[in-house]
């Protein structure tokens, strides 16, 4: 969340970057800021009546001592303890109704994201050349039943849409996927984790998915526990209100897990195929830096995803998301958009955020030296590998005359041996 503090004093400023993320975020700072108008004046009320109580129970005591009648005093100070505790409930109310609505508010984007909406990121560079073919090119989906590897019917019948199984040569595909994304991102200085998918509401609060996404989130109440759209959630969770020792820095994370959504407002969007569905698989990267490190830190996670795709050999561009399509938690944010033969265009496979101290301050996540006070870190996440968008990205740009797949090169080491070209 952001620092009230800040909101506090320079209200222009904050009022000025959330208008770059749209009215409705401008229109929730001026509900916060009048709950802590009020928050502040209950707060002077109350200090004033305890300190004329205090003062009034001084004298209670001197009539005592001295023989006088200090019914009078004493009534008045039952009457103020009783406002008081009325003054109290009421801050309690306006402290939680302000707490709430400082959760609701997103976090200022960076000077350096552009401007506008989804229709507005700005194309950093392009890599890699189309792959023009000599033969009609197939979706992903048309390779996968012909293969027998992709199966949504049965899926449906067994979950509902937007599921799938993946079944013979994928399965090693998406593996050796993983094996590759685990042992590149260690050699980075990355520690694998495998996570946890199931959390509490604490962490979905402390990474800024609740309340502003839980329409998109799998619940499972009877445990309050909910199921992960992303590794980075459990991997920021990791240190959830710790100090960490400052000569760690950066504490990088790489981690494995299923993911799940509801794509809820999805209707319509990308309905063949798996490009997207409910359950899919991704490696996840994650830092705790310094907070003069993060841009320096954000700019690394991404050239390890360009560096990963470079070694796939799949054409993508990478684009500067627009303050108006960032995520609540996101100052900044990197797509990778991957060319995908079937659709004629780039299509998003990974991304990656600097959230800087917002998620650090819901989940009271600190360093501190050997000088000085504790200070909040700023977190960053990034997508390694999407499984399942990486998976169509191979099989469509990979794809032969005769409907089989191409193994990159860099995954073959990671498939069963002589395992080259996948459906043969």
């Amino acid at each position: 969340m952001l620092d009230l503090k800040l909101i506090r004093s320079q209200p222009d400023l904050v009022r000025s970057a959330l208008r770059r993320r749209g009215l409705s975020a401008e229109a929730a700072l001026d509900a916060l800021l009048e709950l802590d108008r009020t928050r502040r004046d209950l707060i002077g009320e109350i200090e004033a009546k305890r300190n004329l109580r205090n003062a009034v129970s001084e004298e209670i005591a001197q009539a005592k001592r001295q023989g006088q009648d200090a019914s009078a005093k004493i009534e008045a100070m039952r009457v103020v303890g009783e406002e008081i505790k009325s003054l109290e409930a009421q801050l309690r109310q306006v402290e939680a109704a302000l707490e709430d609505k400082l959760l609701g508010v997103p976090n200022l984007p960076a000077p350096t994201a552009p401007e506008g909406g989804p229709d507005d990121a700005v194309v950093l560079h392009e890599w890699g050349t189309p792959r023009e073919f000599d033969f009609p090119p197939k979706d992903h989906l048309e390779l996968g039943l012909a293969l027998d590897v992709i199966d949504m019917e049965r899926a449906a019948k067994t979950s509902g849409s937007r599921f799938v199984y993946l079944k013979g040569d994928l399965v090693f595909l998406q593996f050796a996927l993983v094996q590759y994304a685990l042992q590149k991102l260690a050699s980075k200085g990355f520690r694998p984790v495998v996570v946890p998918v199931l959390v509490r509401d604490e962490a979905m609060y402390g990474t800024g998915f609740f309340p502003t996404d839980m329409q998109q989130v799998y619940r499972v109440e009877a445990d309050g526990l909910n199921l992960v759209g992303t590794a980075e959630v459990p991997l920021a969770a990791l240190h959830m209100d710790e100090i960490l020792d400052e000569a760690d820095l950066p504490l990088r994370y790489v981690g494995y897990s299923s993911c799940f959504r509801r794509e809820a407002g999805a209707a319509g969007k990308d309905t063949r195929g798996m490009f997207r569905v409910h359950q899919f698989d991704k490696v996840e990267m994650f830092s705790f830096c310094a907070p003069d490190k993060s841009a320096e830190e954000h700019d690394f996670m991404r050239s390890i995803e360009e560096e990963i795709l470079q070694e796939l050999e799949l054409p993508y561009r990478a684009v500067n998301i627009a303050a108006g399509d960032l995520g609540a938690s996101a100052a900044k944010k990197y797509d990778l958009e991957v060319w995908l033969p079937s659709q004629g265009r780039y299509r998003e496979v990974t991304s990656c955020s600097n959230c800087t101290d917002y998620q650090a301050r819901r989940l009271k996540v600190r360093a501190k030296g050997e000088k000085g006070s504790p200070y909040l870190l700023h977190t960053l996440n990034g997508t390694v590998v999407a499984i399942g968008r990486t998976i169509i990205a191979i099989m469509e740009n990979y794809q032969t005359a005769e409907g089989y797949i191409e193994v990159p090169a860099v995954l073959r080491p990671f498939l069963p041996r002589g395992k080259d070209l996948l459906g043969r």
